[in-house]
């Protein structure tokens, strides 16, 4: 078990709360594979959960190996128990497409929106997704979309929407969403070596007109170098 919330309460003081009249959504990416981002988003989600005034919706935006429904799941000391699984869209978009398309049992394509559940916990305060990603066949891929719909809409219905996206080093979906989202978070591990991916993958997302809230280090107890301090400009 991973506890970060004091950590987590110095975040969402800095990020402040949702506005008024609308939700807003948060990104969590790191440049590599194995920093943690998706820790820091759940324990965010956690932390965000208790203080909202709406529910608040836990994205798990990894369309291969989705993982966060498996890891509340498995901490339900500390996160509740899952409920049902229901739908993830409340109007049927989804921030994704599937080519080719999934083709249900009666020969036509399944909506890309009906791959996605959504499972609430912290008696419905939190509601975390999972990508089916064991539906896909030999040769089909799910890819994000370039496309504000699915956002809209969930601001809507969330206090606050928490994107837990892939590493960069893997996947361009963190670059494809940020123009989408109000802000993105970096996460950067503790043992980071050099600058150069961190700086790399936030110089990529503003220039798709992406908003960088911070950096986070993974570990409380490391002294960051200067340049994480730089990072955000």
């Amino acid at each position: 078990m991973v506890d970060l919330t004091s950590e987590m309460a110095g975040l969402w003081a800095a990020l402040g709360s949702a506005p008024a009249h609308r939700g807003r959504v948060i990104q969590f990416v790191c440049a590599n594979t194995g920093e943690g981002a998706s820790t820091v988003a759940r324990e965010f989600a956690r932390l965000a959960a208790v203080r909202a005034r709406k529910p608040v919706w836990l994205i798990d935006a990894d369309l291969h190996q989705p993982g966060q429904q498996e890891a509340v799941g498995g901490d339900w000391e500390r996160f509740g128990r899952l409920g049902a699984a229901t739908a993830s869209s409340p109007d049927g978009s989804a921030f994704f497409a599937v080519s080719p398309p999934v083709i249900g049992s009666d020969r036509k394509p399944v909506a890309p929106a009906r791959l996605m559940t959504a499972r609430p916990c912290l008696g419905g305060r939190l509601w975390v997704t999972r990508f089916r990603a064991e539906v896909l066949r030999s040769g089909q891929r799910a890819e994000p979309v370039h496309d504000p719909r699915y956002w809209d809409a969930m601001r809507k219905h969330a206090d606050t929407v928490i994107i837990d996206a892939p590493a960069a080093d893997r996947s361009d979906l963190s670059i494809t969403l940020a123009p989408f989202v109000d802000a993105t978070v970096l996460v950067v591990a503790s043992d980071v070596s050099g600058a150069a991916e961190p700086v790399i993958l936030r110089d990529e997302i503003e220039s798709v007109g992406g908003r960088i809230a911070g950096v986070v280090v993974n570990r409380s107890t490391y002294r960051p170098p200067a340049f994480l301090k730089r990072l955000t400009g």
